[in-house]
């Protein structure tokens, strides 16, 4: 029975070294993809515009877990824009201008825009079938709705919006730059 006993906590073990070694190789590989990313290191260009990943996307007043949450998002899919960055984290500022610093994994490259989130008035923006605002709107859409890019030519943005997809002129958007092309 001692025996048996012995042999079950060495496979045990066995499976545990197996596993800690695979763990480790994949943290190595994680730490090589992220040191890519890294300022100087092919970085990808600052500024830019991302979204939130989550529902809940903890703002901080600096760059590590131990600085204060300032605010918290709780809208995934959200655009914010990537304004400077130091080693995982990255500094982003929202629609309003707020900004503070958020762990990279909680961002998406996965590029959303909000319908003039400036406008306090409550008019809404065509979505129009085609590029051209003389073409019929499939949809009105009101100051801050959330849509997905499919893609930009500078001027006009082709978006899905829950049911619907069209353009909308590019200069009503918040999450893309002017003249932005996107593909």
């Amino acid at each position: 029975m001692l025996a048996v006993r012995h042999l079950n906590l060495l496979a045990i073990g066995l499976v545990l070294a197996v596993g800690l070694f695979a763990a480790g190789e994949v943290a190595a590989e994680d730490s090589a993809k992220h040191a890519a990313l890294e300022p100087g290191k092919n970085a990808l260009p600052v500024p830019r515009f991302v979204s939130l990943k989550s529902d809940k996307v903890n703002v901080r007043k600096g760059p590590a877990t131990d600085q204060a949450i300032v605010w918290v998002f709780s809208r995934a899919g959200l655009p914010v824009e990537v304004i400077a960055e130091s080693d995982n984290w990255r500094r982003v500022r929202d629609s309003e201008g707020a900004d503070g610093w958020v762990f990279h994994s909680l961002l998406s490259a996965r590029r959303t825009v909000l319908i003039t989130p400036w406008s306090k008035d409550g008019s809404s923006v065509p979505l129009y079938s085609s590029k051209s605002t003389s073409s019929r709107a499939v949809a009105a859409l009101q100051a801050g709705v959330l849509g997905n890019v499919l893609n930009c030519d500078g001027e006009w943005c082709e978006l899905s919006v829950e049911d619907y997809s069209g353009y909308v002129q590019q200069n009503e958007l918040w999450g893309v730059y002017k003249g932005e092309e996107i593909k």
